[in-house]
Protein backbone atom coordinates (compact mmCIF):
# COMPACT_ATOMS: atom_id res chain seq x y z
CA UNK A 1 0.00 0.00 0.00
CA UNK A 2 2.78 2.65 0.67
CA UNK A 3 4.31 1.86 -3.15
CA UNK A 4 0.79 2.70 -4.29
CA UNK A 5 1.12 5.87 -2.46
CA UNK A 6 4.01 7.01 -3.57
CA UNK A 7 3.38 6.63 -6.95
CA UNK A 8 0.39 8.27 -6.53
CA UNK A 9 2.18 11.19 -4.79
CA UNK A 10 4.20 11.78 -8.19
CA UNK A 11 1.16 12.74 -9.66
CA UNK A 12 1.14 15.95 -7.87
CA UNK A 13 4.86 16.41 -8.96
CA UNK A 14 5.06 18.47 -12.07
CA UNK A 15 8.94 17.48 -12.84
CA UNK A 16 9.08 14.07 -12.66
CA UNK A 17 9.11 12.07 -16.03
CA UNK A 18 7.03 8.93 -16.72
CA UNK A 19 10.06 6.76 -17.04
CA UNK A 20 10.83 7.66 -13.36
CA UNK A 21 6.89 6.52 -12.67
CA UNK A 22 7.06 3.71 -15.01
CA UNK A 23 10.62 2.14 -13.03
CA UNK A 24 8.82 2.54 -10.13
CA UNK A 25 6.02 0.79 -10.95
CA UNK A 26 7.98 -1.44 -12.44
CA UNK A 27 9.94 -2.17 -9.58
CA UNK A 28 6.82 -3.05 -7.45
CA UNK A 29 5.61 -5.55 -9.69
CA UNK A 30 9.01 -7.15 -9.52
CA UNK A 31 8.61 -7.41 -5.94
CA UNK A 32 5.02 -8.51 -6.24
CA UNK A 33 5.69 -11.33 -8.44
CA UNK A 34 8.57 -12.03 -5.90
CA UNK A 35 6.39 -12.12 -2.98
CA UNK A 36 4.23 -14.29 -4.68
CA UNK A 37 6.60 -16.81 -5.68
CA UNK A 38 7.29 -17.04 -2.26
CA UNK A 39 3.55 -17.65 -0.97
CA UNK A 40 2.77 -19.95 -3.88
CA UNK A 41 6.14 -21.95 -2.54
CA UNK A 42 4.77 -22.06 0.93
CA UNK A 43 1.02 -23.07 0.13
CA UNK A 44 3.46 -25.98 -1.58
CA UNK A 45 4.77 -27.34 0.98
CA UNK A 46 2.01 -26.73 3.72
CA UNK A 47 -0.29 -28.75 0.69
CA UNK A 48 2.54 -31.67 0.61
CA UNK A 49 2.67 -31.65 4.29
CA UNK A 50 -1.12 -32.23 4.56
CA UNK A 51 -1.10 -34.86 2.28
CA UNK A 52 1.23 -36.66 4.80
CA UNK A 53 -0.52 -36.33 8.19
CA UNK A 54 -2.58 -38.54 8.82
CA UNK A 55 -4.72 -36.65 11.02
CA UNK A 56 -5.57 -38.97 13.63
CA UNK A 57 -4.66 -39.50 17.84
CA UNK A 58 -1.14 -40.49 17.19
CA UNK A 59 1.06 -37.82 18.41
CA UNK A 60 3.35 -38.05 15.35
CA UNK A 61 3.03 -34.95 13.14
CA UNK A 62 4.95 -34.62 9.76
CA UNK A 63 3.64 -31.15 9.69
CA UNK A 64 5.58 -30.03 12.89
CA UNK A 65 8.22 -32.69 12.24
CA UNK A 66 9.43 -30.56 8.90
CA UNK A 67 8.72 -27.16 10.35
CA UNK A 68 11.06 -28.08 13.40
CA UNK A 69 14.02 -29.46 10.70
CA UNK A 70 13.74 -26.43 8.73
CA UNK A 71 14.21 -24.17 12.24
CA UNK A 72 17.43 -26.20 12.73
CA UNK A 73 18.92 -25.92 9.50
CA UNK A 74 17.93 -22.64 9.82
CA UNK A 75 19.78 -22.46 13.09
CA UNK A 76 22.59 -24.32 11.81
CA UNK A 77 23.09 -22.33 8.98
CA UNK A 78 22.17 -24.38 6.03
Amino acid sequence: MTEVTGLVGLWQDRGRTSASVKQIAQQHLDDLGTRIASMQAMQRTLQDLLCHCHGDWRPDCPILDDLASQGRRELLGS
